[in-house]
Parts: structure tokens; sequence; C-alpha cells
């Protein structure tokens, strides 16, 4: 049923699928956040659409895209197709068809979220590396020492920070953070692979660093979601 996986009031993401508009149009590269507004049967919906920057963003009658929403039982994807759009009480709809079937999200690209948090992190022995892949959890919240940088961006599947020392790509680190507004004071801990490492060229001695995660439980994962989407939905209230 599909219910079972999303509800009224869900935030969903669109991000255009194939030859929506012309490549150099930016809006095929554009993700776009939109709300669950009414399921009309197991394979349509209707969803808000979608703004940007204050603006409605008519997006096209028969346009495909790829769907992610955050629901009651995690983060899930499926295809549709945009087959109807209207306006209801000053407010504008659209119906998508849902053109495959609902799957767990799997992929490491999520929607980047700009902020500004403070990171501690520290650099993994080989040993610890190897002692890793038998239980990661063991290696979380060890009393060493942690060195201090800033998140400039975070996502459900990684994060970009920067800091005045530099890891080496490829290199396995423990990283912890706090999420704003966090009443319960929690403390987000992963393991994560640095992808890519650079100087940033306007500020000489200061390295911007890439990571992924590689091992986060999925209830932190879906806490880090649900604050980007809660944080956007804010900004967009603002904007309107």
């Amino acid at each position: 049923m599909l219910e079972d996986y999303i509800a009224p009031g869900n935030r969903v993401e669109l991000k255009a699928n194939g030859k929506v508009w012309m490549d150099d149009d930016q809006r095929t590269k554009k993700i776009y956040l939109s709300k669950i507004t009414d399921i009309i049967s197991e394979d349509r919906i209707e969803v808000l659409m979608p703004m940007d920057k204050g603006k409605l963003v008519l997006l096209p009658v028969d346009g495909e895209y790829s769907l992610c929403f955050y629901g009651n039982k995690g983060l899930f994807q499926c295809y549709c197709r945009i087959s109807d759009r209207y306006r209801s009480n000053n407010i504008y709809m659209l119906v998508l068809d849902l053109t495959s079937n609902i799957q767990k999200l799997q992929r490491r690209e999520y929607y980047r979220f700009s902020c500004a948090l403070e990171l501690r992190s520290r650099i993994f022995t080989d040993d610890e590396v190897n002692a890793i892949r038998y239980n990661w959890s063991y290696m979380l919240g060890q009393n060493k020492p942690l060195q201090r940088s800033v998140v400039v961006d975070i996502s459900g599947g990684g994060l970009r920070f920067v800091a005045n020392f530099q890891y080496e790509e490829g290199s396995t680190i423990y990283c912890t953070y706090r999420l704003p507004d966090n009443a319960n004071n929690k403390d987000y801990e992963m393991v994560c692979q640095v992808l890519k490492v650079r100087e940033l060229e306007s500020r000489p001695g200061l390295f911007e660093h890439r990571i992924q995660y590689m091992y986060i439980d999925e209830t932190s994962r879906e806490d880090i979601i649900h604050y980007i989407f809660e944080e956007e939905r804010k900004i967009r209230k603002k904007q309107t």
C-alpha cells in the first residue's frame, strides 16, 4: 500500500530525469522541494508546485522526474511523470503518476544544505581501520584528542568542511557534530572517508575537505535529512 510509505505532509524532492528542458537550462540540474498534499490512488499523488526564490516553478506536463521522499520508514525514491497541473484556491498543484516501484534510497548524492557547524574529527590508525570492518561502533566515542573545523554543507551522504589542517585523500576519519536546535544535545558520530582535499585559493592555509559517510546508523542519517528538509521549509516560508 502506498500509504505505508508516504502520507500527506511528507516533504519530497523532484529532479528532472531526461530531456525535460534544453541541456543548458538550469532547471534541468536543480532539485526542487515540495510537499505531498493528497494520495489519489496507488500510483498517483498530488503535490504542491515547487518554488524557487519565492517564485513558482511551472514544471511541464509530461515531464519525467526522480522523486525522493522522506517517509515514516526512511528515505525512498521512485520515478514519476507529471500528468496534470492546476490551481485550486490560489494554490498551484501538480499531479504525479508514479512510473516505477518505490525503493529504499541507496544513492550517494544527497541534497546538500549550506550551513556553519562545528566539526570535531581525527584520523584513524591502520589498526583502527581494520577493526572498524568488524565493529564500527566500537571505534566511536573514544576519548582521544579531536581537531576542530567548520562544516560548510551537509547531506545525508556526506559533508564538506574547511580546516587549517589537511587530511590525506582516501584516509578514514572519525567525525562528530551537533545539529542546531537539538533539544537532546545529540552528538552525531560517523566513520568517514576523505574524497577530495584542496587548498582555498582565496584563503591560503585553509583546506576544503569533501568526505563521505562510510558507517553511520540509519536513525542518525534520517535525523540529518529531516533537519535539512525542515531548514529548507523555514527558508521557503521566509521567501514567501
